[in-house]
Order: structure tokens, then sequence, then C-alpha cells
């Protein structure tokens, strides 16, 4: 079965006009941006992968406005990871890493968040948790508690506040006055002792 085959019976209408107006066109743009990088196979490989990028949006696609211009940046966009993927790269001598005897203060602040959570109240630790850590939305949240989504955010603004007062003391982090964002932070090593 060939991709038009599918195409017609999966896809709806909009989709199948679009691909057939597009299709020779991608593929000679795919080959020309590849023609000095890769064996022009990969070409046929990128207009496979935007055909089932195609199909994925299902009736979605319809309301796009302009499907040619949808198509090619999809196009662009799997051009852009495949150079990344292609770009060569080398492996880091292993003396890199015995260069520095001292934690790096990224792996210092790494180590210190767990014990700035441990302060927290169990309610504020499941806030930030779910929403920040691992990126759960804050409206499925708030169905999953059972809460107005605007309780859930007032809930994570707090449970946000006490850590940042909690990576203060514990973790001697200083915050940009302008930014509010972690600019530094004191050594956590020395503030072991603490809490």
């Amino acid at each position: 079965m060939g991709e038009g085959d599918a195409l017609s019976e999966g896809a709806v209408p909009c989709a199948l006009l679009a691909w057939q107006q597009t299709e020779r066109e991608l593929h000679s743009f795919l080959r020309r941006e590849l023609s000095a990088l890769a064996d022009p196979w990969e070409a046929d490989d990128l207009l496979h992968e935007i055909f089932l990028r195609l199909l994925r949006q299902g009736g979605r696609f319809c309301a796009v406005e302009n499907t040619r211009a949808w198509l090619f940046q999809v196009a662009r966009n799997l051009l852009v990871d495949y150079q990344r993927r292609a770009r060569p790269s080398s492996e880091l001598s292993e003396d890199l890493a015995m260069e520095s005897e001292e934690p790096s203060p990224l792996a210092e602040l790494a180590e210190c968040l767990p014990v700035a959570m441990a302060g927290l109240s169990d309610e504020d630790r499941d806030a930030i948790t779910q929403c920040d850590l691992s990126g759960l939305g804050q409206a499925e949240y708030a169905r999953s508690l059972g809460l107005s989504l605007p309780a859930v955010k007032s809930r994570l603004q707090r449970a946000r506040a006490r850590l940042r007062a909690e990576l203060l003391d514990h973790c001697g982090v200083r915050f940009h006055p302008d930014t509010g964002q972690v600019c530094c932070h004191g050594s956590f090593t020395a503030k072991r002792g603490k809490g």
C-alpha cells in the first residue's frame, strides 16, 4: 500500500488535496537542501516523515489557512533536526572531567534542592513536584485534586514562595533583583549544618 492509498483511506480531503498539490515541490526542496549533506535517499525519508505528520493532524489540518506554508515549515524543521544529528561531534577527553576536584555550583544546587523540598509541607511539595518538576498542567492537577484552577494557582504560588525561602535559607541561593531568576548561590557544603 503506497502513501496515497493510506492517505485516501484515513485522511480528510483537505489533507489529500494539500499533499497532492505540494508533494513534488516538497521532494525537490528536500533533495536540493540535502544534496551537499547527505545521500539523496534521505529526502525520501524526510518526505515520508512530513506525510506522517500530516496524517497525525487529521481534521485539524483543515483549519490551517496556508497548507503549503505549513508543510514547508514542517520540512524546514525536519531539515534542522537532520542537520543537528548529522553534525560531527568529538568525544571529550577524560582528563577534562578531572580538572576540577571541587563539585560544580550546579551540582551543589542540584544536591541542595531535595533538602529545600524536604522543608516544605506535603501539600507544597506535591504541587511543585507535579506541576513544576513533572510538567503536569495546572488545570489537570486541579481536576485530580477536585479543586478549582484558581485555587491550584494560588496553592502553587504559595508553594513556590516557600521553596524560594528554603533555597535562600539552606542553599544560599540569590535571585536577580530585576528578573527574579536564580543568579548565584553560596556553597551548599557550608550550609549543611543548618536546619
